[in-house]
């Protein structure tokens, strides 16, 4: 197997570091070197959305793709890629980040504690590189996508006012609705969920200037990011629930699940997948995660 990554920006450099802690000797291209791809067997997508002509172009090859990307209309283009890369006998896994990627991974690994797991309610803090923080404010204006018993719903990004906890040191913070393919992702790799809600931490100063152009340049990378998962379900007849999270650099935790996945994607069969759904090797992925050096958290109650 040989690996190129395309992207070198902060999530892309990271992907590299894994991939070669891993003996792997990934090469890294720009997103304009496209002829250089077709010489290898798996590539990761880290650059910027949207990476649906990208992907396609590399499926007609036969070639393995894992996208980082969590724009929607980007997203839902790959997903469509399914019968493309069954024809062509590819793998392409859609949204392997943090949110979504790492999420649809704790979804999976919660599931087990419930007979019956219906809601899910996920929410992030912080980004990744420019590109993402600059996805993350376009996100807070248009609409929002939920799943409400069995229905999608759209509401206004930007709204939803909830206060969410994440692990320490990121602590409590204000998350909104905004645009996300998350809702959308987790209800394909879970069709027994009855509500899905995903959101995203937000100032009022970000709020008010969602639909401006950035009034300042993105810093290079943000600071400490936050991720939580808050399922909850029945289990042995009562209401139970189940909160995990991570503290951790959104790019770390992107990078580090889009190399895991890269390295197990051909373990699955051709087609379009979704971290998370039963065709990915999804403990194994998150274990290698985790041993990696991030952490995940969860809460015990009384």
């Amino acid at each position: 197997m040989t690996y190129a990554v395309v992207g070198s920006g902060v999530v892309g450099t990271r992907v590299v570091q894994h991939l070669t802690s891993l003996q792997c000797s990934p090469a890294l291209y720009t997103h304009k070197q496209r002829s250089d791809y077709l010489k290898h067997s798996v590539v990761v997508l880290a650059c910027a959305s949207p990476h649906a002509q990208i992907a396609t172009m590399l499926i007609d090859e036969g070639i393995s793709v894992v996208s980082v990307s969590d724009n929607v209309a980007d997203v839902m283009a790959l997903l469509a890629l399914h019968d493309r890369a069954v024809q062509h006998n590819a793998r392409l896994v859609v949204g392997a980040a943090c949110m979504p990627g790492m999420s649809g991974l704790l979804v999976s690994h919660v599931a087990k504690a419930f007979d019956v797991m219906d809601e899910v309610h996920v929410a992030v803090h912080g980004t990744g590189g420019p590109a993402c923080a600059r996805e993350h404010h376009d996100a807070l204006s248009g609409r929002a996508f939920g799943w409400h018993d069995g229905e999608w719903i759209e509401r206004p990004a930007g709204s939803g006012r909830e206060l969410c906890w994440f692990p320490a040191p990121v602590n409590a913070w204000d998350c909104y609705r905004f645009a996300s393919a998350e809702p959308m992702l987790l209800q394909r790799i879970a069709p027994s969920l009855q509500r899905i809600t995903a959101r995203v931490s937000a100032t009022r100063r970000d709020r008010l200037t969602a639909r401006l152009p950035m009034l300042s340049p993105p810093n290079a990378e943000g600071g400490m990011g936050g991720l939580r998962v808050e399922a909850r379900g029945t289990r042995n007849g009562v209401r139970h629930i189940e909160i995990v999270g991570m503290a951790e650099k959104v790019a770390s935790v992107a990078a580090a699940v889009a190399a895991h996945t890269a390295v197990r994607v051909n373990q699955c069969a051709s087609g379009v997948h979704v971290l998370g759904d039963d065709a990915l090797p999804n403990a194994d992925i998150l274990t290698a995660v985790l041993d990696s050096g991030l952490h995940l958290h969860q809460f015990v109650g009384n």
